[in-house]
């Protein structure tokens, strides 16, 4: 009678670690369960415009930020699950001269890409050259 108590209980105790080990939260801190992979390219173009190509993986959400050196977001798109590719061209004549930052994120790892705008000055020449 003892050694059917003892494999009863044992029974019973394994049983219910195993269901509590199935109600578990498998994704404690509220991480993507899914994360996109992507490759990313930002260049600028003759024309003055910045080009960002990225190409992921169809099973996350992927975030492209244009920022200022303050942080303020001048630009933002959102890339969702289901989108593979995305192209774009920035016009930056309109934006003043300083530091710029292009944020790219899954929500997990993060690629930044500094840019930096400044206008040069035209010079006169300092040498004049006369004939008589």
């Amino acid at each position: 009678m003892k050694t059917l108590i003892k494999s009863l209980a044992l029974a019973l105790t394994v049983s219910f670690a195993t269901s509590a080990a199935t109600f578990a939260n498998p994704n404690p801190g509220g991480r993507t369960a899914a994360v996109a992979s992507y490759q990313s390219s930002v260049y600028t173009t003759i024309n003055g415009k910045l080009s960002i190509a990225l190409d992921k993986q169809t099973v996350g959400a992927v975030d492209v930020r244009l920022k200022n050196d303050k942080g303020d977001v001048l630009y933002s798109q959102h890339l969702g699950k289901k989108e593979s590719q995305y192209r774009t061209r920035l016009n930056l004549s309109e934006l003043p001269d300083g530091a710029y930052e292009v944020e790219i994120t899954n929500g997990v790892d993060k690629t930044t890409h500094k840019l930096t705008l400044s206008t040069k000055t035209p010079t006169t020449p300092s040498r004049l050259v006369a004939m008589n």
